[in-house]
């Protein structure tokens, strides 16, 4: 199957942005763009059936009309629309796995009002194994203005421990198509013995920063001589990572975290970072699947 960036559509102000979204990522990538609306109660093409009595009616318009809006953007861009009659939930983990990513509307922590929302994509992000893109309608709305000095960048989390490559392959090419600086973010609670009467114990912080610089500079640097054309910055926080990443986050074009395929427990799961980032983060996050 050729490469395709896939959007779910439902139709919400979110899912449109996602499209928007999409389509300037498949762009950048030159990728083909997939609209993809899924609905388990969609009927069987008759032959020959009046406009008035088409029961998809409803389904056809949300993905015709999103394809026109998108095609007026992006003349160039091959768009494709695809109407599935099949869960929701199901079909798009289908397509992230025939996808580069997948693209969907996220309303954040708010009130969730939407079918793609909520019920379907935290569940998507849990499951499928290539990246999947939440975005919010403000990010559009706002047209993706970063804060002054951050150039809209590429902010990834790092934890420094296990495999990371997949995540910072996603970061890396993420930020060499869009010509802006990528800021490499780990977070780190200070141990106990770091806190004294007086506050920190200034030694062991600075111990501990100068060994996370150093490992996440290995990280980085078969990264950095493949993409050398990317601006990287490295930033450790002595703080709970979920706080690190979101102030880094901050006026960021793109915030990039991992998951992990295969953490223990009865069901997939995000990890906390991940989960702060779904929530609350105001820029688009990818959420990259890694062992």
């Amino acid at each position: 199957m050729e490469p395709v960036v896939t959007v779910g559509l439902d139709g919400s102000p979110e899912s449109l942005a996602a499209g928007h979204w999409a389509a300037d990522e498949a762009e950048r990538r030159r990728l083909s763009l997939r609209l993809l609306h899924a609905w388990p109660l969609l009927t069987p093409e008759p032959a020959r059936a009046p406009a008035e009595v088409d029961q998809n009616y409803w389904a056809k318009r949300i993905v015709h009309n999103a394809r026109a809006e998108l095609q007026a953007s992006h003349p160039g861009l091959s768009i494709v629309g695809n109407l599935v009659a099949e869960d929701a939930q199901d079909a798009l983990l289908q397509a992230a796995s025939e996808s580069e990513m997948t693209v969907l509307g996220s309303r954040g922590i708010g009130a969730v009002g939407s079918y793609f929302l909520g019920d379907i994509s935290m569940p998507v992000v849990a499951r499928a194994d290539r990246p999947v893109v939440l975005v919010r309608a403000e990010t559009r709305e706002a047209g993706s203005r970063p804060a002054p000095g951050k150039a809209g960048g590429v902010v990834v989390a790092l934890k420094l421990h296990g495999p990371s490559d997949d995540l910072l392959e996603f970061a890396f090419v993420s930020a060499a198509a869009r010509g802006v600086p990528l800021r490499a973010v780990h977070g780190r609670s200070l141990p106990l013995h770091a806190h004294v009467p007086w506050g920190t114990d200034h030694a062991v912080a600075e111990e501990i920063t100068q060994d996370a610089h150093k490992h996440l500079s290995l990280a980085l640097r078969p990264w950095r001589e493949k993409f050398p054309g990317v601006e990287v910055e490295d930033h450790v926080a002595l703080e709970s990572p979920a706080k690190a990443v979101m102030q880094a986050a901050d006026g960021a074009g793109l915030l990039v975290v991992g998951r992990r395929k295969h953490l223990p427990g009865p069901a997939p799961r995000l990890g906390p970072v991940t989960q702060a980032a779904a929530h609350h983060a105001r820029c688009p996050v990818a959420v990259v699947p890694h062992d």
